[in-house]
């Protein structure tokens, strides 16, 4: 193992980094930082989250820059406002001893007028989100014709949340002879895509395997019935005493709930999510980094960048639909050496969800059973007894009130007042779990179960049916899977053609020929009316509010009925007008998206078949005059 001295790191930054506890450097930061202090290779590094990422680019970098030129030398892009942040600190950090070194973070959600006047002052480093970057790119505050280094940290994610146009936007602005960096943990064709476009003669870093999850991570599966879901989380938790952990749901209605619950119960939680102003995130952030929480219930989407050290499990109530998220969502657990625990509640028809990502990530989750009451109580017994052996005694403070304190428990045994000291504390979880019922896992047809739940739960009727959460309006798109059209398509297209907006998106539901998406109530009209001005793949793009039965499906996914009409009141006859959209409308190729007309319909002529040269027929010639001619001629014995 080489040292930090070894490859090349300044004695500044090595006196600063050893303050911080970094003895020998990790093995993304020993396969990067030669690379960025050499002759200026572009980089593709693919690695878990908690892997060293910043030390690797963040020390090279600082150690490029001139100091003596006020002006921005190094760009690190990242997805999130938090991220950004911490980013900054740990550069921070890391160049203690460089007098006069400037790094600037930048992101939404904070003063613009403050970062315009930093950046006008003069810095070296600037930390930014891209969203933000492009609006002071605009107000042509923010100039990178002198960055000689771009990084992209996270950049799965960024794409993910519909950065592209941004990225693109941004990377045109720097100079063409830069040195361009990638940090992600999969590597998606989207990636491999921007790799090719923007990175010349890179150098592909992988530390274990592409999308592989963290060697650290243990990952547990818990299976049971959609309707025992809660009660299954609320055992892993108790078995766990000491968790401090993210739980994932997947959306913000759920998120709340599942907070609301725990709090209700008893436990230390609170929620994070999209419909939270910045400061109640903050607020919930400084609170869970601080461990005056235990439990943070979550989304995808607000937890991107978080970087919360030492966290012991990682939940998945229920999993992600596609493996990217799975693998960040793991990778927050077991960071820098240590062990880490991701659980999966999931009911029957996750199933294929969960083979899927074991293929991808190359491990086994380990099919778990509930912990029983019995062993709950067991396990928060001995924590109790833990708590009570740790606690620090102030002689001095509690002597002057121990005779009276004696004399009132001096009709107790000693077996007696453990007794009661433990049970002061302990019978919360008896008294719960002494009656409470063993939840049933399921069994028996694991395949029929499993059709039957999807065909419940999980249909394409089911997305086509869905109402809009609370404070959103449900959105009909024309455009489906068959358009090439996923969330990040979605997500892209409504970022491009509202720039200058903050757009609240809420769920997705994908369908071959046609989405559907979620839009804060206030925005929705406005979305609706950029959207519509657009056209995507050649078709012109159709948004509008979606019906109650907009666009519903066939198993297939093929669209039956016209996408905006409404149900019909009453079903009429076989092949009336009502069977073909209602009021017998059929919405023309124009209002279908459709650019261009199809042509003039042409007639079959009937007549073709009949059409022949003058070959003579074989056989007699049939006498049509005859009776009977048609007749079917006894067959000969």
């Amino acid at each position: 193992m080489k040292t930090f001295e070894e490859l090349g790191v300044s004695p500044e930054i090595r006196k600063a980094i050893e303050e911080m506890g970094y003895e020998n450097p990790m093995p993304v930061q020993e396969e990067v930082i030669p690379y960025l202090l050499g002759n200026g290779n572009d980089v593709v590094a693919l690695a878990q989250t908690g892997t060293g990422k910043t030390a690797a680019f963040g020390l090279p970098l600082i150690q490029k820059i001139d100091v003596s030129r006020r002006v921005p030398q190094a760009l690190i892009l990242c997805p999130t406002r938090e991220l950004c942040l911490q980013i900054a600190g740990d550069l921070t950090d890391y160049s203690k001893y460089i007098t006069d070194l400037k790094i600037l973070p930048v992101y939404g959600g904070s003063s613009i007028e403050s970062q315009i006047k930093s950046l006008k002052a003069g810095v070296h480093i600037i930390v930014a989100t891209p969203g933000r970057l492009i609006d002071l790119m605009e107000r042509k505050v923010a100039r990178l014709d002198t960055v000689a280094d771009v990084v992209m940290d996270e950049a799965d994610e960024m794409l993910n949340m519909g950065f592209t146009d941004s990225i693109n936007a941004i990377l045109e602005k720097v100079p063409e002879e830069r040195n361009t960096l990638m940090f992600s943990a999969t590597m998606s064709p989207e990636i491999a895509r921007i790799a090719k476009t923007y990175l010349h003669d890179a150098k592909e870093i992988t530390i274990g395997t592409k999308n592989e999850g963290s060697k650290n991570v243990h990952h547990i599966a818990y299976t049971v019935h959609a309707k025992d879901k809660y009660l299954a989380l609320k055992r892993v938790v108790d078995f766990y005493p000491q968790i401090y952990g993210i739980i994932f749901c997947r959306t913000r209605k759920e998120t709340q709930e599942i907070a609301d619950k725990l709090i209700q119960d008893g436990y230390n939680a609170d929620s994070l999510h999209g419909e939270l102003s910045q400061a109640q995130r903050d607020l919930v952030m400084q609170k869970f980094r601080q461990r005056h929480l235990q439990l943070l219930v979550a989304t995808d989407v607000a937890a991107r960048g978080l970087d919360v050290n030492d966290l012991t499990h990682v939940i998945n109530y229920g999993l992600p639909d596609d493996t990217e998220s799975y693998t960040h969502r793991s990778g927050r657990t077991g960071r820098a050496g240590k062990t880490g625990v991701s659980i999966a509640i999931i009911n029957l028809r996750e199933k294929g969800k969960m083979r899927e990502i074991e293929r991808i990530i190359k491990k086994k989750f380990d099919i778990g059973t509930l912990p029983t009451g019995k062993e709950i109580c067991e396990q928060q017994l001995i924590k109790l007894i833990d708590d009570i052996e740790k606690v620090k005694v102030d002689e001095e403070e509690i002597e002057t009130f121990l005779p009276g304190i004696y004399r009132k428990l001096e009709w107790l045994s000693k077996e007696d007042l453990i007794k009661r000291v433990v049970s002061m504390e302990f019978n919360r979880f008896l008294d719960y779990y002494k009656n409470a019922a063993e939840i049933e896992q399921p069994k028996g047809n694991e395949k029929r179960e499993s059709q039957k739940e999807r065909k419940d739960h999980g249909s394409d009727r089911e997305k086509t049916s869905r109402k809009a959460e609370k404070g959103y309006t449900r959105l009909f798109l024309n455009l489906g899977k068959t358009d090439g059209f996923y969330a990040n398509q979605i997500i892209e297209l409504i970022n491009r053609n509202l720039k200058k907006e903050r757009i609240e998106i809420g769920r997705i539901d994908l369908m071959q020929n046609f989405s559907f998406f979620e839009i804060a109530e206030a925005q929705a009209p406005m979305v609706i009316k950029a959207l519509n001005k657009t056209t995507a793949n050649g078709r012109r793009v159709i948004v509008e509010v979606a019906g109650e039965n907009n666009g519903k499906s066939d198993k297939s996914g093929k669209k039956q009925k016209n996408a905006t009409a409404q149900p019909a009141e009453k079903k009429g006859k076989k092949g009336s007008k009502a069977d073909k959209g209602i009021a017998g409308t059929r919405p023309s190729r124009e209002e279908r998206g459709y650019t261009s007309p199809r042509g003039p319909k042409k007639k079959d002529d009937w007549k073709q078949f009949f059409v022949h040269d003058d070959r003579p027929l074989k056989g007699e010639e049939p006498d049509f005059m005859a009776e009977q001619w048609a007749k079917p001629m006894k067959r000969k014995k």
